[in-house]
């Protein structure tokens, strides 16, 4: 059985910075593409970042320059670096696994942690 197990979500002021974590178990997600989503109250859910197999990586516009996604294989984990946040940043993060590059279906999903940012 697959899961995947988000951390690290919080309140901070703009301008602050927040890595949030995710632990994957049950298959070699080395194998996989695997990213970060977003959902803000009243919006439709959005990608944020996502890389694939070879460490290519893809960002949405709005976050270039302030979020880095990557991975540790060996921890089977896939961490997002968010950085000069924004209140425009505040949303439930989710992190994915198993989908169509970039930012297309994906098979599973975490249970999101919540980033809330106030100006």
């Amino acid at each position: 059985q697959v899961q995947l197990l988000e951390s690290g979500g919080g309140s901070v002021q703009a301008g602050g910075s927040l890595r949030l974590s995710c632990v994957a178990s049950g298959y070699p997600y080395s194998r996989w593409c695997m990213g970060w989503f977003r959902q803000a109250p009243g919006k439709e859910r959005e990608g944020v970042a996502t890389v694939d197999s070879n460490g290519r990586t893809k960002y949405a516009d709005s976050v270039k320059g302030r979020f880095t996604i990557s991975k540790d294989s060996a921890k089977n984990s896939l961490y997002l670096q968010m950085n000069s946040l924004k209140p425009d940043d505040t949303a439930m993060y989710f992190c994915a696994a198993d989908g169509d590059w970039p930012f297309g279906e994906y098979n599973y999903w975490g249970q999101g942690t919540q980033v809330t940012v106030s100006s």
